[in-house]
């Protein structure tokens, strides 16, 4: 019985410690399932701005789209390696690689598109900023096409009908869960986004907002928050893959190792995610650069990259369209 009861704490207190790095997997899963059941139905071809999108490029800008796609790529190429691999040991110590090489893949198409697209993306805050604003413009595909805007207790959510529900604590999956799990997320993040925008704001003497007798605001209420809101445009899906750059820099990732989750499905999910989100970058580059152009630069990549895509890609801006992109890499296929 004494070692019955023994277990059943150590049971409960593994859980317990289990717990963020479960919702970790649980947000990635819901956002992984999410864009698998819209994106056979709700293409990038469905959409305004990409069907009437007509750019003239300058050469230097079109070698830097390349160049990016291309650093895309290799980290992406690494990620799909690392999720191939069979060995649990092995998935549960590359959260250390992942965690970064997840978010850096998506940032460089996500420039590369930038690139193209117009204007300038000088640093990841400025990215960010931009990809946030350009789905809220309605330039994303339904799968990518949510996001939140307002401030704590304030939220509000574009593209997730079932956003605001509760998720479970639980792997579950239903499209009503899946919602629910990319909202919480999404709700989190920008939470943290709008008090770091309040601390650097209140920081700022110059700018800080006030009382009517002049001091520093310290209590927050929807007046005030609304002037930060101003400061901060709509968060996307790269803000929520920010949040791996940031768990592995301030050192989260080694409590998410000592966890009880499942690490290949938590891979999976993050690398078919980051195939799908550069696909529909790369779909851009491709027509802005134009079909032939886009051709040969296909060729002219590395053996192993062009293997990669083993002929079935993208031959064609049209094609990256219409195409539901089924995977570039078949090896990771059920």
């Amino acid at each position: 019985m004494e070692q019955n009861l023994e277990k059943s704490y150590k049971e409960q207190e593994e859980w317990r410690r289990s717990i963020p790095a479960q919702v970790f997997l649980n947000h990635f899963f819901g956002l992984h399932r999410h864009i698998q059941h819209l994106r056979h139905t709700k293409s990038l071809d469905q959409v305004w701005h990409f069907r009437e999108f007509e750019t003239r490029i300058t050469e230097k800008q079109e070698e830097a789209a390349k160049k990016l796609l291309v650093q895309a790529w290799n980290t992406e190429y690494a990620l799909r390696k690392t999720a191939e691999n069979g060995d649990e040991t092995f998935h549960r110590n590359a959260l250390y690689w992942t965690f970064p090489q997840a978010y850096y893949s998506i940032f460089f198409a996500t420039k590369a598109f930038l690139t193209v697209q117009g204007g300038t993306a000088s640093n990841e805050w400025v990215a960010r900023a931009r990809v946030g604003r350009l789905v809220a413009a309605n330039w994303y595909p339904a799968p990518l096409a949510f996001g939140a805007m307002g401030y704590p207790g304030k939220f509000t959510l574009m593209g997730l009908p079932s956003g605001h529900a509760t998720p479970s604590l639980h792997l579950t999956d239903t499209p009503h869960e899946w919602q629910a799990q990319v909202g919480q997320f999404l709700r989190t993040t920008r939470t943290r986004q709008m008090q770091n925008a309040r601390r650097r704001l209140q920081a700022d003497p110059e700018k800080a907002v006030r009382t009517k007798t002049g001091k520093i605001s310290t209590r927050f209420g929807a007046k005030e928050w609304t002037q930060v809101t101003k400061r901060v445009s709509p968060t996307s899906f790269l803000d929520l893959f920010a949040r791996l750059k940031i768990s592995s820099t301030h050192r989260e990732v080694e409590r998410f190792i000592e966890a009880d989750i499942d690490f290949r499905l938590f891979h999976h999910c993050l690398f078919e995610t980051v195939r799908y989100i550069n696909s529909i970058h790369e779909a851009y580059v491709a027509k802005a650069i134009g079909a032939e152009r886009y051709a040969e630069f296909r060729e002219s990549l590395p053996a192993y990259l062009r293997e990669e895509f083993g002929g079935d890609g993208p031959k064609s801006p049209h094609e990256a369209a219409v195409i539901p992109l089924e995977p570039r890499w078949s090896k990771m296929a059920g």
